[in-house]
């Protein structure tokens, strides 16, 4: 969901986990000039057609070959506690989106999937403290940016994706822990 907490998520996340790396969704967005108008005068920008999901793919395929050239930074972490021992050679790519699940090609590469929901009042609340480049149009929420979603989200609920549901109004904190542990189970896996 748009303003759910997933960039935020995503850079905790990367803080704290060895060898990690963020590709973004946002990063490719098409120029204006190439998103589509409807007949309301609303740009599409929240469907699949308003982004480059080719170069996303490559880029992904890209980082999957070559992890460590990837220009992963191992910084010092801020947690080296015991759960992320021994995982050196572990390279963890974050992938952040709001229309990741219903591409197919990358649905082949996902290790974890976690879906932010909010309730329809809170996103139109975060939404509007948001500024955007072009900047929303009056009635954009309620006339593309909801309805896409909800569009979308049905959609790949009916094609029985597994994802983990997160509740985007508990606090960044819950977040993280939810998704922090669920990550040091898989590592733990890995380094068995």
């Amino acid at each position: 969901v748009t303003n759910g907490g997933k960039t935020t998520l995503a850079e905790k996340l990367k803080k704290m986990l060895p060898n990690c790396d963020i590709i973004s969704q946002d990063d490719f967005f098409k120029p204006e000039s190439e998103v589509e108008t409807d007949e309301r005068g609303f740009k599409l920008y929240d469907v699949l057609d308003a982004l480059y999901m080719d170069e996303m793919v490559r880029s992904i395929h890209n980082w999957i070959k070559s992890p460590a050239s990837s220009g992963v930074v191992t910084e010092e972490l801020q947690n080296t506690c015991d759960n992320l021992k021994n995982t050196e050679d572990i390279y963890i790519l974050i992938v952040e989106g709001f229309l990741l699940y219903n591409y197919e090609p990358l649905n082949e590469l996902w290790n974890r999937r976690y879906f932010l929901t909010l309730p329809y009042e809170e996103c139109k609340r975060r939404r509007s403290t948001r500024v955007y480049q072009p900047a929303d149009t009056p009635g954009y929420f309620d006339g593309h940016v909801w309805p896409m979603y909800l569009k979308y989200k049905n959609e790949f609920e009916e094609n029985a994706v597994n994802v983990v549901y997160l509740d985007g109004t508990k606090s960044q904190e819950e977040l993280f822990s939810c998704v922090y542990s669920d990550i040091i189970q898989e590592l733990k896996k890995l380094r068995e």
